[in-house]
């Protein structure tokens, strides 16, 4: 695994970092796409793994709760507004849940329910890391923010990559995958005001020139 920051190693992705998983001293952060369970476990061979922490119940991050959570016997951990959706009473994924893309990213992607032993709330701590809730994307998305050196993982709040070139940029998540648009926007500006040095977004490589994350903000549509 790569260290993206003191502490926190991304686990690897061929060919580039599309989907991401980080472990934060000894706690998982997301848990990918279901299809990624074997890449997953791999890299955690040889790690202490002592919680599985979700920014967001998405098929992209908790594809591969359930089996993580079986296979290491850990707990797994998730924001009190997304716990319905991780245990199965609630869809997923509420944006556009019956267009094409989602219905096939929901057969393919999505993974089981799982009970969530741990709910999270803003402030809490994880890894050392504080939990910040940053809904839009997700009614529970939060950002784990390290106050200690500013680094923040910020879920999809932010993506840094364009899914159709992969090439490196932030952008919005699409609406086609996030409930309140304008919602997002508020908690990307939320991310921005915690004025991070570092951040680890899940999709796209490490954001180390956050003055790019400043001029993103400023050209934002209002509210």
């Amino acid at each position: 695994m790569k260290e993206v920051a003191p502490g926190v190693w991304r686990v690897p992705q061929f060919p580039g970092p599309m989907v991401n998983v980080y472990l934060a001293g000894d706690v998982l952060i997301d848990a990918g796409a279901r299809t990624d369970r074997r890449r997953i476990l791999r890299a955690l061979e040889g790690h202490d793994v002592s919680l599985l922490a979700l920014t967001h119940v998405h098929p992209d991050h908790q594809g591969c709760a359930k089996a993580v959570c079986e296979e290491r016997g850990i707990p797994l951990a998730c924001h009190a507004d997304d716990v319905d959706a991780m245990e199965g009473r609630r869809p997923v994924q509420e944006a556009a849940p019956d267009h094409p893309v989602n219905r096939i990213i929901k057969r393919i992607w999505q993974g089981p329910p799982h009970k969530v032993d741990r709910v999270l709330r803003e402030g809490d701590e994880v890894a050392g890391f504080r939990v910040v809730h940053a809904p839009g994307h997700a009614r529970g998305e939060v950002i784990y923010f390290r106050d200690s050196d500013a680094v923040a993982i910020c879920g999809d709040v932010i993506r840094n990559i364009s899914y159709a070139t992969g090439l490196p940029g932030i952008k919005e998540p699409p609406p086609l995958f996030t409930y309140d648009p304008v919602e997002n926007r508020r908690s990307i500006r939320k991310l921005a005001a915690l004025e991070p040095k570092l951040i680890l977004a899940g999709h796209g490589p490490a954001l180390t020139d956050v003055t790019k994350l400043d001029r993103f903000v400023a050209a934002l549509p209002a509210d």
